[in-house]
Protein backbone atom coordinates (compact mmCIF):
# COMPACT_ATOMS: atom_id res chain seq x y z
CA UNK A 1 0.00 0.00 0.00
CA UNK A 2 2.99 2.42 0.57
CA UNK A 3 4.03 2.45 -3.00
CA UNK A 4 0.50 3.61 -3.94
CA UNK A 5 0.27 6.15 -1.63
CA UNK A 6 3.51 7.38 -2.95
CA UNK A 7 2.16 7.28 -6.01
CA UNK A 8 -0.73 9.57 -5.45
CA UNK A 9 1.91 12.15 -3.89
CA UNK A 10 3.48 11.88 -6.89
CA UNK A 11 0.36 12.61 -8.68
CA UNK A 12 -0.60 15.64 -6.51
CA UNK A 13 3.05 17.09 -6.70
CA UNK A 14 2.97 16.99 -10.40
CA UNK A 15 -1.02 18.54 -10.54
CA UNK A 16 0.55 20.85 -8.56
CA UNK A 17 3.50 21.67 -10.50
CA UNK A 18 0.65 22.33 -13.16
CA UNK A 19 1.04 19.13 -15.47
CA UNK A 20 -2.21 18.04 -16.91
CA UNK A 21 -4.11 15.37 -15.32
CA UNK A 22 -3.57 12.54 -17.83
CA UNK A 23 0.03 13.02 -17.93
CA UNK A 24 0.67 13.21 -14.78
CA UNK A 25 -1.16 9.40 -13.91
CA UNK A 26 -0.05 8.62 -17.22
CA UNK A 27 3.58 9.26 -16.05
CA UNK A 28 3.22 8.19 -12.28
CA UNK A 29 1.40 4.63 -13.79
CA UNK A 30 4.58 4.15 -16.06
CA UNK A 31 7.40 4.84 -14.04
CA UNK A 32 5.43 3.52 -10.75
CA UNK A 33 4.77 -0.01 -12.22
CA UNK A 34 8.70 0.19 -14.20
CA UNK A 35 9.99 0.37 -10.38
CA UNK A 36 7.55 -2.70 -9.39
CA UNK A 37 9.36 -4.91 -12.18
CA UNK A 38 12.52 -3.62 -11.56
CA UNK A 39 12.54 -1.58 -14.48
CA UNK A 40 11.75 -4.20 -17.21
CA UNK A 41 10.04 -1.60 -19.26
CA UNK A 42 9.01 -3.53 -21.96
CA UNK A 43 6.87 -5.49 -19.23
CA UNK A 44 5.30 -1.65 -18.83
CA UNK A 45 5.33 0.25 -22.26
CA UNK A 46 3.15 -2.89 -23.90
CA UNK A 47 0.66 -2.82 -21.26
CA UNK A 48 0.89 1.00 -21.54
CA UNK A 49 0.36 0.92 -25.15
CA UNK A 50 -2.60 -1.91 -25.46
CA UNK A 51 -4.00 0.37 -22.90
CA UNK A 52 -4.16 2.99 -25.57
CA UNK A 53 -5.25 0.90 -28.26
CA UNK A 54 -8.07 -0.40 -26.32
CA UNK A 55 -9.45 2.71 -25.05
CA UNK A 56 -9.04 4.29 -28.45
CA UNK A 57 -11.21 0.87 -30.33
CA UNK A 58 -13.42 0.73 -27.65
CA UNK A 59 -17.09 0.53 -28.77
CA UNK A 60 -19.12 1.62 -25.71
CA UNK A 61 -17.01 4.78 -25.37
CA UNK A 62 -18.37 5.99 -28.94
CA UNK A 63 -21.27 7.28 -26.53
CA UNK A 64 -19.35 10.17 -25.63
CA UNK A 65 -18.19 11.74 -28.32
CA UNK A 66 -22.26 11.53 -29.63
CA UNK A 67 -23.45 13.14 -26.43
CA UNK A 68 -21.19 15.79 -26.51
CA UNK A 69 -22.06 16.45 -30.26
CA UNK A 70 -25.64 16.54 -29.03
CA UNK A 71 -25.14 18.80 -26.25
CA UNK A 72 -23.05 21.28 -28.30
CA UNK A 73 -25.60 21.61 -31.49
CA UNK A 74 -28.66 22.28 -28.61
CA UNK A 75 -26.70 24.94 -27.14
CA UNK A 76 -25.58 26.55 -30.84
CA UNK A 77 -29.05 26.36 -31.63
CA UNK A 78 -30.10 28.27 -28.74
CA UNK A 79 -32.44 25.95 -27.32
CA UNK A 80 -31.41 26.98 -23.90
CA UNK A 81 -32.76 30.57 -24.34
CA UNK A 82 -36.65 28.69 -24.91
CA UNK A 83 -36.22 26.64 -22.00
CA UNK A 84 -35.26 30.17 -19.81
CA UNK A 85 -38.43 31.52 -21.55
CA UNK A 86 -40.81 28.88 -20.33
CA UNK A 87 -39.28 28.61 -16.88
CA UNK A 88 -39.16 32.45 -16.64
CA UNK A 89 -43.10 32.71 -17.89
CA UNK A 90 -44.68 30.20 -14.76
CA UNK A 91 -41.93 31.65 -11.77
CA UNK A 92 -40.91 34.57 -12.99
CA UNK A 93 -43.01 36.84 -11.02
CA UNK A 94 -42.30 35.84 -8.09
CA UNK A 95 -39.37 36.71 -5.28
CA UNK A 96 -36.65 35.47 -6.32
CA UNK A 97 -38.22 33.79 -9.52
CA UNK A 98 -35.73 34.67 -12.33
CA UNK A 99 -33.50 32.71 -9.90
CA UNK A 100 -35.60 29.79 -9.60
CA UNK A 101 -36.32 29.93 -13.44
CA UNK A 102 -32.44 29.73 -14.32
CA UNK A 103 -32.29 26.54 -12.08
CA UNK A 104 -35.17 24.82 -13.44
CA UNK A 105 -33.82 25.81 -17.43
CA UNK A 106 -30.52 24.65 -16.28
CA UNK A 107 -31.92 20.86 -15.29
CA UNK A 108 -34.24 20.74 -18.52
CA UNK A 109 -30.89 22.20 -21.08
CA UNK A 110 -28.48 19.68 -18.24
CA UNK A 111 -31.00 16.73 -19.83
CA UNK A 112 -29.45 17.42 -23.19
CA UNK A 113 -26.64 18.68 -22.43
CA UNK A 114 -24.49 16.36 -20.32
CA UNK A 115 -21.85 18.77 -19.69
CA UNK A 116 -22.00 21.38 -16.38
CA UNK A 117 -19.09 23.60 -18.09
CA UNK A 118 -21.43 23.91 -21.00
CA UNK A 119 -24.45 23.95 -18.93
CA UNK A 120 -23.19 27.17 -16.75
CA UNK A 121 -21.20 28.93 -19.90
CA UNK A 122 -24.60 29.05 -22.02
CA UNK A 123 -27.03 29.91 -19.47
CA UNK A 124 -24.63 32.56 -18.06
CA UNK A 125 -24.99 34.43 -21.38
CA UNK A 126 -28.97 33.63 -21.44
CA UNK A 127 -30.36 34.69 -17.30
CA UNK A 128 -27.69 36.91 -16.28
CA UNK A 129 -28.98 39.78 -18.38
CA UNK A 130 -32.54 39.04 -17.46
CA UNK A 131 -31.37 38.71 -13.94
CA UNK A 132 -29.35 42.44 -14.21
CA UNK A 133 -32.41 44.15 -15.73
CA UNK A 134 -34.68 43.20 -12.56
CA UNK A 135 -31.86 44.24 -10.48
CA UNK A 136 -31.10 40.70 -8.94
CA UNK A 137 -27.71 41.07 -6.74
CA UNK A 138 -24.81 39.63 -8.76
CA UNK A 139 -24.10 37.32 -6.01
CA UNK A 140 -27.54 35.78 -6.30
CA UNK A 141 -27.52 35.55 -10.14
CA UNK A 142 -24.61 33.88 -10.68
CA UNK A 143 -25.01 31.68 -7.65
CA UNK A 144 -27.86 30.53 -9.38
CA UNK A 145 -26.12 29.71 -12.79
CA UNK A 146 -23.01 28.01 -11.25
CA UNK A 147 -25.41 25.90 -9.10
CA UNK A 148 -28.09 25.19 -11.54
CA UNK A 149 -25.08 24.25 -13.99
CA UNK A 150 -23.61 21.51 -11.65
CA UNK A 151 -27.10 19.23 -12.82
CA UNK A 152 -25.32 18.98 -16.01
CA UNK A 153 -23.28 16.04 -14.83
CA UNK A 154 -26.08 13.92 -13.12
CA UNK A 155 -29.29 14.21 -14.81
CA UNK A 156 -28.72 12.20 -17.81
CA UNK A 157 -27.06 12.05 -20.41
CA UNK A 158 -23.90 12.40 -18.45
CA UNK A 159 -20.87 12.17 -19.34
CA UNK A 160 -19.21 11.65 -15.82
CA UNK A 161 -21.87 8.62 -15.26
CA UNK A 162 -21.01 7.28 -19.04
CA UNK A 163 -16.89 7.35 -17.63
CA UNK A 164 -17.92 5.71 -14.40
CA UNK A 165 -19.89 3.08 -15.87
CA UNK A 166 -17.08 1.75 -17.90
CA UNK A 167 -14.76 2.43 -15.46
CA UNK A 168 -16.39 0.11 -12.87
CA UNK A 169 -18.32 -2.43 -15.83
CA UNK A 170 -21.70 -1.22 -14.87
CA UNK A 171 -24.65 -0.91 -17.06
CA UNK A 172 -24.63 2.56 -18.35
CA UNK A 173 -28.52 3.14 -18.80
CA UNK A 174 -28.98 2.20 -15.27
CA UNK A 175 -26.82 4.74 -14.13
CA UNK A 176 -28.74 7.38 -15.96
CA UNK A 177 -32.24 5.81 -14.45
CA UNK A 178 -30.16 6.38 -10.96
CA UNK A 179 -29.66 9.66 -11.36
CA UNK A 180 -32.99 11.34 -12.59
CA UNK A 181 -34.65 11.34 -8.68
CA UNK A 182 -31.00 12.68 -7.69
CA UNK A 183 -31.19 15.15 -10.19
CA UNK A 184 -34.66 16.37 -9.59
CA UNK A 185 -34.15 16.71 -5.52
CA UNK A 186 -31.10 18.61 -6.65
CA UNK A 187 -33.17 21.19 -8.16
CA UNK A 188 -35.49 21.34 -5.37
CA UNK A 189 -32.99 21.79 -2.84
CA UNK A 190 -31.50 24.70 -4.92
CA UNK A 191 -34.86 26.23 -5.33
CA UNK A 192 -34.78 26.37 -1.67
CA UNK A 193 -31.55 27.95 -1.44
CA UNK A 194 -32.92 30.62 -3.71
CA UNK A 195 -36.09 31.17 -1.11
CA UNK A 196 -33.57 30.97 1.77
CA UNK A 197 -31.37 33.52 -0.22
CA UNK A 198 -34.17 36.42 -0.47
CA UNK A 199 -36.14 35.56 2.38
CA UNK A 200 -32.67 36.69 4.26
CA UNK A 201 -32.21 39.53 1.35
CA UNK A 202 -35.30 40.01 0.40
CA UNK A 203 -33.62 43.03 -2.13
CA UNK A 204 -31.23 40.50 -3.56
CA UNK A 205 -34.03 38.96 -5.77
CA UNK A 206 -36.97 41.24 -6.71
CA UNK A 207 -40.08 39.92 -8.63
CA UNK A 208 -39.83 39.96 -12.16
CA UNK A 209 -43.01 40.58 -14.76
CA UNK A 210 -45.88 37.89 -14.52
CA UNK A 211 -46.69 36.71 -18.08
CA UNK A 212 -50.38 35.77 -19.48
CA UNK A 213 -51.44 32.45 -19.77
CA UNK A 214 -51.42 32.81 -23.77
CA UNK A 215 -47.82 33.82 -23.43
CA UNK A 216 -47.28 30.73 -21.16
CA UNK A 217 -48.61 28.53 -23.61
CA UNK A 218 -46.45 30.67 -26.16
CA UNK A 219 -43.06 29.57 -24.21
CA UNK A 220 -44.47 26.11 -23.31
CA UNK A 221 -44.98 25.43 -27.26
CA UNK A 222 -41.43 26.79 -27.83
CA UNK A 223 -39.82 23.80 -25.92
CA UNK A 224 -41.14 20.75 -28.05
CA UNK A 225 -38.10 20.33 -29.20
CA UNK A 226 -36.09 20.01 -25.73
CA UNK A 227 -39.06 17.35 -24.54
CA UNK A 228 -38.95 15.68 -27.96
CA UNK A 229 -35.48 14.94 -27.69
CA UNK A 230 -35.20 14.08 -24.25
CA UNK A 231 -38.35 11.36 -24.40
CA UNK A 232 -36.42 10.28 -27.76
CA UNK A 233 -33.36 9.14 -26.15
CA UNK A 234 -34.00 8.35 -22.75
CA UNK A 235 -37.49 7.59 -23.26
CA UNK A 236 -35.73 4.84 -25.63
CA UNK A 237 -32.99 3.83 -23.38
CA UNK A 238 -35.61 3.22 -20.15
CA UNK A 239 -37.88 1.08 -22.95
CA UNK A 240 -35.11 -0.97 -24.05
CA UNK A 241 -36.08 -0.02 -27.47
CA UNK A 242 -31.81 0.72 -28.07
CA UNK A 243 -29.19 0.36 -26.56
CA UNK A 244 -27.00 3.84 -25.25
CA UNK A 245 -24.59 3.98 -27.82
CA UNK A 246 -27.91 3.82 -30.46
CA UNK A 247 -29.25 6.48 -28.59
CA UNK A 248 -26.56 8.67 -28.32
CA UNK A 249 -26.25 8.77 -32.51
CA UNK A 250 -30.24 9.01 -32.52
CA UNK A 251 -29.87 12.17 -30.04
CA UNK A 252 -26.79 13.79 -32.09
CA UNK A 253 -28.68 12.92 -35.45
CA UNK A 254 -32.28 14.75 -33.33
CA UNK A 255 -30.51 17.65 -32.28
CA UNK A 256 -28.93 18.95 -36.03
CA UNK A 257 -32.93 18.00 -37.00
CA UNK A 258 -34.51 20.20 -34.51
CA UNK A 259 -31.64 23.15 -35.22
CA UNK A 260 -32.67 22.54 -39.11
CA UNK A 261 -36.52 22.90 -38.67
CA UNK A 262 -36.38 25.69 -36.33
CA UNK A 263 -32.97 27.34 -38.45
CA UNK A 264 -31.35 28.92 -36.20
CA UNK A 265 -27.89 26.96 -36.30
CA UNK A 266 -25.66 29.32 -39.10
CA UNK A 267 -22.77 27.14 -40.83
CA UNK A 268 -20.35 28.73 -38.55
CA UNK A 269 -21.68 27.55 -35.27
CA UNK A 270 -22.31 24.21 -37.11
CA UNK A 271 -18.83 24.06 -37.57
CA UNK A 272 -17.98 25.34 -34.45
CA UNK A 273 -19.93 22.56 -32.79
CA UNK A 274 -18.22 20.58 -34.54
CA UNK A 275 -14.61 21.49 -33.76
CA UNK A 276 -15.65 21.92 -29.96
CA UNK A 277 -16.82 18.11 -29.82
CA UNK A 278 -13.48 17.12 -31.14
CA UNK A 279 -11.42 19.18 -28.42
CA UNK A 280 -13.55 17.57 -25.67
CA UNK A 281 -13.34 14.25 -26.96
CA UNK A 282 -9.63 14.38 -27.28
CA UNK A 283 -9.53 15.94 -24.00
CA UNK A 284 -11.77 12.56 -22.49
CA UNK A 285 -9.80 10.42 -24.02
CA UNK A 286 -6.74 11.35 -23.05
CA UNK A 287 -7.71 12.02 -19.34
CA UNK A 288 -9.19 8.39 -19.16
CA UNK A 289 -6.00 6.70 -20.70
CA UNK A 290 -3.90 8.12 -18.39
CA UNK A 291 -6.35 6.98 -15.69
CA UNK A 292 -6.26 3.68 -17.06
CA UNK A 293 -2.61 3.09 -16.88
CA UNK A 294 -2.46 4.70 -13.16
CA UNK A 295 -5.30 2.40 -12.36
CA UNK A 296 -2.86 -0.59 -13.59
CA UNK A 297 -0.03 0.59 -11.57
CA UNK A 298 -2.49 0.99 -8.21
CA UNK A 299 -3.84 -2.57 -8.64
CA UNK A 300 -0.54 -3.94 -9.51
CA UNK A 301 0.53 -2.24 -5.53
CA UNK A 302 -2.33 -4.39 -3.96
CA UNK A 303 -3.93 -1.42 -2.56
CA UNK A 304 -7.40 -1.76 -3.30
CA UNK A 305 -7.26 -5.22 -2.15
CA UNK A 306 -5.25 -4.16 1.52
CA UNK A 307 -8.41 -2.06 1.73
CA UNK A 308 -10.65 -4.77 1.26
CA UNK A 309 -9.09 -6.98 3.71
CA UNK A 310 -8.80 -4.12 6.38
CA UNK A 311 -12.18 -3.53 5.88
CA UNK A 312 -13.51 -6.87 6.44
CA UNK A 313 -10.76 -7.59 8.88
CA UNK A 314 -11.57 -5.29 11.37
CA UNK A 315 -15.67 -5.19 10.86
CA UNK A 316 -15.59 -1.15 10.23
CA UNK A 317 -19.29 -0.15 10.04
CA UNK A 318 -19.88 0.43 5.72
CA UNK A 319 -21.57 3.67 6.91
CA UNK A 320 -18.70 4.63 8.52
CA UNK A 321 -16.41 3.62 5.68
CA UNK A 322 -18.29 5.25 3.42
CA UNK A 323 -18.47 8.53 5.58
CA UNK A 324 -14.47 8.80 5.61
CA UNK A 325 -14.66 8.52 1.81
CA UNK A 326 -16.78 11.29 1.17
CA UNK A 327 -14.44 13.50 3.44
CA UNK A 328 -11.53 12.85 1.15
CA UNK A 329 -13.95 13.78 -1.47
CA UNK A 330 -14.87 16.79 -0.24
CA UNK A 331 -11.33 17.28 0.76
CA UNK A 332 -9.97 16.81 -2.97
CA UNK A 333 -12.64 18.80 -4.35
CA UNK A 334 -11.18 21.58 -2.69
CA UNK A 335 -7.94 21.30 -5.44
CA UNK A 336 -9.22 19.17 -7.96
CA UNK A 337 -11.39 19.34 -10.60
CA UNK A 338 -14.46 16.47 -10.67
CA UNK A 339 -13.25 14.18 -13.29
CA UNK A 340 -9.46 14.04 -12.82
CA UNK A 341 -11.17 13.62 -9.12
CA UNK A 342 -13.49 10.61 -10.05
CA UNK A 343 -10.44 9.00 -12.07
CA UNK A 344 -8.02 9.10 -9.59
CA UNK A 345 -10.58 7.74 -6.37
CA UNK A 346 -12.90 5.46 -8.19
CA UNK A 347 -10.23 2.50 -9.30
CA UNK A 348 -9.16 2.81 -5.20
CA UNK A 349 -13.01 2.80 -3.36
CA UNK A 350 -15.16 1.01 -6.22
CA UNK A 351 -13.45 -2.79 -4.77
CA UNK A 352 -14.18 -1.38 -1.30
CA UNK A 353 -17.83 -0.16 -0.94
CA UNK A 354 -18.31 -3.04 -3.35
CA UNK A 355 -17.35 -5.58 -0.79
CA UNK A 356 -19.26 -3.85 2.16
CA UNK A 357 -22.07 -5.73 1.64
CA UNK A 358 -24.53 -2.44 1.97
CA UNK A 359 -27.33 -4.65 0.56
CA UNK A 360 -27.14 -8.12 2.75
CA UNK A 361 -30.88 -9.01 1.04
CA UNK A 362 -29.24 -9.12 -2.26
CA UNK A 363 -26.19 -11.80 -2.69
CA UNK A 364 -23.37 -11.83 -4.82
CA UNK A 365 -23.47 -10.25 -8.18
CA UNK A 366 -27.07 -8.22 -7.63
CA UNK A 367 -25.50 -6.84 -4.26
CA UNK A 368 -22.40 -5.64 -5.98
CA UNK A 369 -24.14 -3.91 -8.71
CA UNK A 370 -26.75 -1.95 -6.32
CA UNK A 371 -23.41 -0.68 -4.08
CA UNK A 372 -21.97 0.24 -7.36
CA UNK A 373 -24.95 1.80 -9.06
CA UNK A 374 -25.33 3.56 -5.85
CA UNK A 375 -21.60 5.08 -5.35
CA UNK A 376 -21.39 6.54 -8.51
CA UNK A 377 -24.31 8.65 -7.68
CA UNK A 378 -23.35 9.80 -4.66
CA UNK A 379 -19.84 10.20 -6.58
CA UNK A 380 -21.52 12.29 -9.10
CA UNK A 381 -22.94 14.65 -6.12
CA UNK A 382 -20.20 15.11 -4.28
CA UNK A 383 -18.39 16.36 -7.42
CA UNK A 384 -21.13 18.59 -7.65
CA UNK A 385 -20.38 19.97 -4.86
CA UNK A 386 -16.81 20.57 -5.65
CA UNK A 387 -17.70 21.88 -8.83
CA UNK A 388 -19.32 25.43 -6.76
CA UNK A 389 -16.83 25.29 -3.46
CA UNK A 390 -13.47 27.25 -3.36
CA UNK A 391 -10.50 27.29 -4.14
CA UNK A 392 -11.16 25.41 -7.41
CA UNK A 393 -15.10 25.65 -7.88
CA UNK A 394 -14.63 24.84 -11.76
CA UNK A 395 -18.43 26.21 -12.61
CA UNK A 396 -17.53 29.43 -11.18
CA UNK A 397 -14.13 30.11 -12.74
CA UNK A 398 -16.14 29.58 -16.06
CA UNK A 399 -19.01 32.16 -15.05
CA UNK A 400 -15.67 34.60 -13.83
CA UNK A 401 -14.50 34.25 -17.10
CA UNK A 402 -17.85 35.05 -18.83
CA UNK A 403 -18.63 37.69 -16.82
CA UNK A 404 -15.61 39.70 -16.42
CA UNK A 405 -17.16 42.04 -13.89
CA UNK A 406 -18.32 40.32 -11.40
CA UNK A 407 -15.19 38.83 -9.14
CA UNK A 408 -14.38 35.66 -7.78
CA UNK A 409 -14.78 36.24 -4.15
CA UNK A 410 -18.81 37.85 -5.04
CA UNK A 411 -19.85 34.32 -7.05
CA UNK A 412 -18.30 32.04 -3.81
CA UNK A 413 -20.37 34.18 -1.51
CA UNK A 414 -23.50 34.04 -3.56
CA UNK A 415 -23.19 29.62 -4.08
CA UNK A 416 -22.90 29.51 0.01
CA UNK A 417 -26.49 28.50 0.62
CA UNK A 418 -26.46 26.29 -2.79
CA UNK A 419 -23.41 23.89 -1.67
CA UNK A 420 -24.63 23.47 2.54
CA UNK A 421 -28.02 22.31 0.53
CA UNK A 422 -25.94 19.88 -1.52
CA UNK A 423 -24.25 18.60 1.76
CA UNK A 424 -28.28 17.88 3.19
CA UNK A 425 -28.95 16.34 -0.43
CA UNK A 426 -25.80 13.97 -0.71
CA UNK A 427 -26.54 13.07 3.29
CA UNK A 428 -30.33 11.90 2.52
CA UNK A 429 -28.89 9.99 -0.85
CA UNK A 430 -26.45 8.08 1.94
CA UNK A 431 -28.41 7.64 4.28
CA UNK A 432 -31.93 6.57 1.96
CA UNK A 433 -30.27 4.20 -0.95
CA UNK A 434 -33.02 3.59 -2.72
CA UNK A 435 -34.13 7.01 -3.32
CA UNK A 436 -30.95 6.30 -5.93
CA UNK A 437 -31.86 2.65 -6.88
CA UNK A 438 -35.60 3.05 -6.88
CA UNK A 439 -36.26 3.70 -10.51
CA UNK A 440 -33.59 1.74 -12.38
CA UNK A 441 -34.80 -1.31 -10.79
CA UNK A 442 -38.23 -0.95 -10.87
CA UNK A 443 -38.40 0.08 -14.62
CA UNK A 444 -35.64 -2.19 -15.50
CA UNK A 445 -36.07 -5.32 -12.63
Amino acid sequence: MSTALIGFAFVLALVFLRIPIAFAMGIVGVVGFAAIENWNWTAVLSPAAGNLLDTAQTESLTVIPLFVLMGMLVSKAGLANELYRASYSFIGHRRGGLAMATIVACGGFSAICGSSLATAATMSKVAMPQMRKFGYSDSLATASIASGGTLGILIPPSVILIIYGIMTEQSIGKLFLAGILPGLIGILFYLGAVQWTVFRKPNSGPAGERSSWSDRLDAVKDVWGIVLLFVIVLGGIYAGVYTVTEAAGIGAAGALGIALLKRSMSWHAFFDALLTTIRTTAMLFTVLIGAQIFQVFIVRTGMPDDLVVFVTQFGVEPMLVIFLILLVYIALGCVFESLSMMLLTVPVFAPVVASLGFFPEYAGQVGTELSLIWFGIVVVVVTEISLITPPVGLNVFVLRGVLGDVSTGTIFRGVTPFWIFDIFRLALLVLFPWIVLIVPWTMQG
